[in-house]
């Protein structure tokens, strides 16, 4: 069993964790240090035996009175420069031109990614005070109005819508919290199959409910390496928001489930069904926390969905036609590929 959180993977698999990567950068810095040095000292070592070997030509030359080593003397001369430029001018070039370059995207980058997170956290904080703020703007309202005539016979209804609004701010908290927490992950070797098939099973009453028949076009699923209690619960959010989708489907409504092995690195799960679709200019908005189409949905199902499958290093999409149906694809890492 292993653990997962925001610093890395814990347990036996602790060659991911804070002093694995330490070590390894050191090794890292030490590798490329032996590098330089070895480059460095070759270039002195040929230096060295270019000057011994000319002094000897030269005074051979000299005691011949003949200058015939001056065109090796050159040849070799230009290699000497070619040697000392590889070594030493790619370092100079580097720092003078390349590095300042570099942080100068870096900066830029950053400054981007600053503003993005900015209007991020702006329109999520905006949406957080509009789910809030309305139910309890209502309830107090409904509240107010009890006070005003506590005698009143509405007041029993008054009460349960008071406490349905209640119960959705309530709701919303503890979703925002989930979906805002670090959690842990407790890794382990499991069958993929295994994990989609207890999602079904949560759904099943849901399923019959709906009346919507289910297709499993899969025998085994391959094995990989995750939390299946986090991946089940990706899975169910899929499922229930098809099983909505659905809704205005007259008849035969359907889900077909199929789990892919077909690619070197990624496990593929597809969940397809038949519904209503899904408006081109909601299917952006779709992993977007709070977005919901639901009346009573807060908006954070799939947003925690995919906060799950990254974290997993794994991947989910969607693709949506309006009358035919929507297709989630989830991709998740096979083992020795994350």
């Amino acid at each position: 069993m292993f653990c997962h959180s925001k610093h890395g993977y814990y347990g036996s698999r602790d060659f991911r964790s804070d002093d694995w990567r330490r070590k390894r950068r050191e090794d890292d810095a030490e590798r490329r240090a032996r590098r330089r040095a070895a480059a460095e000292l070759g270039f002195h070592t040929h230096f060295f035996w270019y000057v011994a070997v000319n002094a000897f030509l030269a005074a051979l030359s000299l005691m011949t009175f003949s200058l015939w080593f001056l065109w090796p003397l050159l040849c070799w001369g230009f290699w000497v420069f070619a040697h000392y430029t590889a070594v030493f001018g790619r370092r100079l070039f580097r720092q003078r031109y390349f590095e300042p370059a570099v942080e100068r995207e870096i900066r830029r980058e950053k400054a981007v990614m600053t503003s993005e997170k900015q209007a991020s956290i702006d329109e999520l904080s905006s949406t957080i005070a509009h789910e809030i703020r309305n139910p309890i703007a209502a309830a107090k309202s409904l509240v107010q109005q009890m006070g005003e005539d506590p005698t009143s016979p509405e007041n029993v209804e008054y009460g349960k819508v008071a406490l349905d609004e209640l119960e959705r701010v309530e709701r919303s908290i503890s979703h925002l919290l989930k979906y805002a927490k670090e959690e842990d992950y407790n890794l382990a070797r499991i069958n993929l199959a295994t994990v989609v098939d207890s999602a079904l099973t949560q759904m099943h009453a849901k399923l019959d409910e709906a009346r919507v028949g289910v297709a499993r076009n899969y025998i085994s699923g391959p094995t990989i390496t995750a939390d299946a209690e986090k991946l089940r619960q990706v899975f169910a959010n899929v499922l229930d928001n098809a099983i909505d989708a659905l809704a205005p489907v007259a008849e035969g409504r359907r889900i077909e489930l199929y789990i892919e092995n077909g690619r070197p690195d990624y496990a593929t799960v597809r969940v397809v069904d038949n519904g209503a679709g899904i408006p081109p200019d909601k299917i952006g908005r779709i992993f977007n926390p709070f977005f919901t189409t639901k009346e009573k949905g807060t908006g954070l199902g799939m947003a925690i969905s995919k906060k799950i499958v990254e974290a997993h290093e794994g991947a989910i999409e969607v693709a949506s036609e309006v009358g035919r149906g929507t297709e989630f694809t989830i991709r998740l890492p096979l083992p020795g590929k994350a």
